[in-house]
């Protein structure tokens, strides 16, 4: 069913924190670097790109994960599955990321709002399509959990990723490339780009290029802040990811809705209490 009014970003509000155990929860990059992965990006490549399997190269990955400087993601793939399986990671991340949230939770791991909660989002991740979203479909090729807190992980990591394959469509849409919309991101949040954590790495002539650029189109002022364009692009490209967010969630009623975000609540909050950022 179509709801009356917009759901995707009150969902987002609620899963995001759960599908971002894997970057912040010590146990997933443990789990994967106990295969022999060198270090937290072996770790972060290794996990979120194992549902493509070894033969995926580098550049599909970079194109699809988007966001990454150009030669980042080759500095780790294909090497990490010389090191490892992409079927060895998946067990290992899901398993970390579990350990996880159950350290997090404590006892709210184990209330009934978590195997209801799974149930609803693993209802609505597997009515949306794939077509034209290639992290997600490949997401969807994985065996579903039945344990209920990996349940409740691995639909919100679908979602999460249905969403961001989304996120992208609307980036290229307004002609954002991946180290721009970290920028556009930072400056958004009243952040200067070269404090950010996504990007202040990169090569002070890299990151000034990238700058330069998008003052050059009109996005940046020469203050080093967003224009009114700008921040027009940014609340466009958000607006569209969250449009572009709403299928999945035509699959449960309004009431079922209301409910699941009862049981996402107290969860998210106490997830959200501990991100370090």
């Amino acid at each position: 069913m179509s709801h009356p009014e917009p759901v995707a970003r009150r969902m987002y509000d609620l899963i995001e924190p759960i599908g971002l155990v894997p970057y912040f929860a010590d146990e997933s990059d443990e789990a994967l670097i106990a295969l022999g992965l060198r270090n937290q990006w072996d770790a972060y490549f290794a996990g979120r790109a194992a549902p493509f399997g070894r033969a995926m190269p580098a550049e599909a990955v970079h194109a699809i994960f988007y966001n990454f400087a150009p030669g980042e993601v080759a500095r780790h793939i294909p090497r990490i599955w010389d090191l490892t399986t992409p079927e060895a990671a998946l067990a290992a991340r899901e398993r970390g990321c579990v350990a996880g949230l159950r350290r997090i939770l404590g006892d709210l791991a184990d209330a009934p709002g978590v195997a209801r909660a799974g149930d609803l989002l693993l209802r609505a991740a597997t009515s949306a399509p794939v077509e034209g979203r290639a992290l997600f479909a490949a997401l969807r090729t994985i065996p579903v959990p039945r344990e209920p807190v990996a349940r409740l992980w691995h639909a919100a990591t679908l979602l999460r990723e249905h969403r961001g394959d989304g996120h992208v469509v609307a980036l290229v849409a307004e002609g954002v490339g991946g180290t721009e919309a970290h920028v556009l991101h930072a400056l958004s949040v009243d952040l200067p780009a070269k404090e950010f954590g996504r990007v202040h790495h990169l090569p002070a002539a890299q990151l000034d290029a990238v700058i330069d650029g998008m003052r050059a189109r009109g996005l940046i002022g020469a203050d080093g802040w967003l224009t009114d364009a700008g921040r027009a692009t940014k609340q466009r490209v958000e607006a569209l990811t969250d449009r572009l967010a709403e299928v999945p969630y035509n699959a449960l009623s309004p009431g079922e809705l209301d409910g699941l975000a009862t049981d996402l609540e107290p969860l998210s909050a106490a997830i959200r209490r501990v991100i370090p950022w």
